[in-house]
């Protein structure tokens, strides 16, 4: 261990190097960490000795505060990692389920909405700066001055 995981528990050091093996991304293992600590805290205890019906009453407790169903499936997600690979007790994430997620149908514009759209932009031109960066063009009404050139 080095300097900076001296104050980690046993379980969460596992942890984070299981998620390291696996090659996480630093994103997914905050939110892996973030779940499990959160549960930690739920249960006033370190979570490696939790049972089935403590987690069961995690997410019901989850549920009651109203948290979205993708932070709740976030979490169970984190959760699962931390007791199937981490601790090897997969039997306590069997009735764990993820919840559905509503999809959302995107905006589509119609034609005449599309065509105010591109109507109400003003022509754009490539700077002489680095690749995928516009400028407006110059207006013929505007007085001189000077034209900056980058982004």
């Amino acid at each position: 261990m080095n300097e900076s995981t001296q104050g980690t528990s046993v379980p969460r050091q596992r942890m984070i190097e299981d998620m390291r093996m696996r090659k996480l991304s630093p994103k997914t293992q905050a939110t892996y960490i973030r779940a499990v600590r959160r549960f930690a805290a739920y249960l006033g205890r370190s979570p490696d000795a939790a049972t089935v019906e403590e987690l069961r009453n995690y997410q019901l407790h989850l549920v009651d505060q109203g948290t979205s169903p993708i932070t709740l499936n976030a979490t169970i997600t984190g959760l699962k990692f931390f007791f199937d690979v981490t601790l090897d007790r997969s039997e306590l994430m069997a009735k764990m389920k993820p919840v559905f997620v509503p999809r959302t149908v995107p905006v589509v514009l119609s034609r005449e909405e599309v065509v105010r759209l591109i109507s109400g932009v003003q022509e754009l031109e490539a700077p002489d700066g680095p690749p995928g960066c516009l400028r407006r063009r110059p207006s013929r009404q505007r007085s001189g001055g000077a034209q900056g050139r980058g982004c």
